[in-house]
This record gives C-alpha cells, sequence and structure tokens, in this order.
C-alpha cells in the first residue's frame, strides 16, 4: 500500500511550529531539509521522513495553545524579534506562537495567537467572511451622513468597501463591524469623509470577545470558544490565499 503524502508546509504548520505562509517562506530560504536534502517549494513527504528547520529536527506538536490578547498601541504584531515592539517578546509566552492576523501598531484590542498553523489558514480565508466587530473614536462629532456614508460603501484601494453594520454610540465614537479584510480599512474609510481616528479598538473576532481583559494582558481561549471556533471552521478548505485580519 502507497504511503500517504503529505504537503511539506501543511505538515510544518501542523506541528504548531508556523503558519502555512510562513512555512512557504523558510522553504523558498531553503531553510527546511527532508532527511537531509534542501527541501523544494511544492514538495509532499510522508509521516516517517525527516523534516529539519535550521538545521533542527521539527518537533510535533503536543497540545495546541489559543490565546486571545489584548494589545496595546505601541505593539507591532510581527514574530520579528528584531522589532524590539514586536507581540511574541511582549507576551514573553513559553511557548512558540504566532498571531493570527494582525492590528497595526497604533490600534488596540483583541489579536489571537496560537501554535496551531492549520487553523490560522482557515480564519484568515477572505471567503470566510468572518465578523470582525471594532469601537471607533474619532475627531469630530459624528453625522447621520457619516454613518449611512460607511455602512453603505466607500472607495478606497481601487474598490469599495462592502456593506457593514455601523452604529454611532457618542458624539465622537461609534462601533463597526466588518467581513472585509482591506488594510487599514477603517482609519482609510474615516480618513475618506474627512474625519481622523483619535482610537481604534478591536472588541470581538467572530464569536471570541475582548470583554473585560485588561490592556496588555492575556487569557486562554475558554473550551467552549475552541469548540465553536473548530465547529465554525468546519468548512474551511485550506488555501495559500490568506488574508489579513484586519490590519486596521
Amino acid at each position: 500500500m502507497d504511503t500517504e503524502l503529505i504537503s511539506l508546509n501543511k505538515y510544518i504548520s501542523s506541528s504548531g511550529f508556523c503558519s502555512r505562509r510562513e512555512a512557504d517562506k523558510l522553504i523558498e530560504q531553503a531553510r527546511v531539509t527532508v532527511n537531509d536534502e534542501v527541501a523544494l517549494p511544492g514538495t509532499k513527504i510522508a509521516i516517517h521522513d525527516k523534516v529539519e528547520v535550521d538545521g533542527e529536527p521539527l518537533k510535533n506538536r503536543k497540545k495546541p495553545v489559543y490565546l486571545a490578547f489584548n494589545k496595546p498601541p505601541g505593539i507591532t504584531c510581527t514574530t520579528d524579534e528584531k522589532d524590539r515592539t514586536n507581540i511574541i517578546s511582549y507576551i514573553n509566552f513559553p511557548k512558540r506562537i504566532f498571531p493570527v492576523g494582525r492590528l497595526d501598531k497604533d490600534s488596540d484590542g483583541l489579536i489571537l495567537l496560537t501554535n496551531d498553523g492549520d487553523i490560522v489558514n482557515k480564519i484568515l480565508r477572505a471567503a470566510n467572511n468572518h465578523e470582525k466587530e471594532y469601537v471607533v473614536n474619532v475627531d469630530k462629532p459624528i453625522s447621520a451622513h457619516f454613518v449611512q456614508q460607511m455602512s453603505s460603501g466607500i472607495p478606497i484601494l481601487d474598490t469599495v468597501t462592502e456593506k457593514c453594520y455601523v452604529r454611532k454610540e457618542g458624539e465622537k465614537r461609534f462601533r463597526i463591524v466588518l467581513t472585509q479584510g482591506l488594510n487599514r480599512q477603517i482609519r482609510r474609510m474615516c480618513d475618506f469623509l474627512g474625519y481622523n481616528v483619535t482610537k481604534l479598538t478591536r472588541v470581538k473576532i467572530m464569536h471570541i470577545k475582548l470583554n473585560s481583559l485588561p490592556l496588555g494582558a492575556w487569557r486562554y481561549l475558554t473550551p467552549a470558544e475552541i469548540e465553536k471556533l473548530n465547529i465554525s471552521l468546519m468548512d474551511s478548505v485550506n488555501t495559500e490565499e490568506t488574508l489579513n485580519i484586519n490590519n486596521k
């Protein structure tokens, strides 16, 4: 009977070492070997093959880790330790983890981190249309026209944003729920209408809420949150075309 083969990038991400996209980069940089030979993009392996990254054996994941983190402003969602503001050094978690998507340096709020590369790929798929909710403060009073325009669609980045839920919550504060992940989308939308964002907080990703988690603190996802996450991603098909969770 033939041995079942698995794509190398999927094998690496399933081990919890990194996301599939990061695994592709490692392979392209010739940092991955299979049975002591440099791996090539598109390589498929058998479960018994010896896989090493930078000369170190790839250790199989023992237990997935899923964290919710309330990112403060000034922290960068990168695993690059050369960046002194990187999120990994800030959290200082004892196991190798990586962020699911991004939240720009000036923004704060909820971001997920994990060592489960497969679930990262599924969450980041643009076609999944997972909701992300934000509370936003701007520099001047919000008008009815602003709410109507923001919810109907704004022309940015050579496209028009999809219709979305927007609710005014204060003279200069509103809540918005997006399913898109355009680069700095909310800030660009506000700028188009003549408003500057003074504070942007992500409070929810899918069913996972920030709630009362203190700024700069993290928590483990609850078993119920993990179960619901897995159920909601059951129909997701892994893809190499991933999208940031709203680099707002």
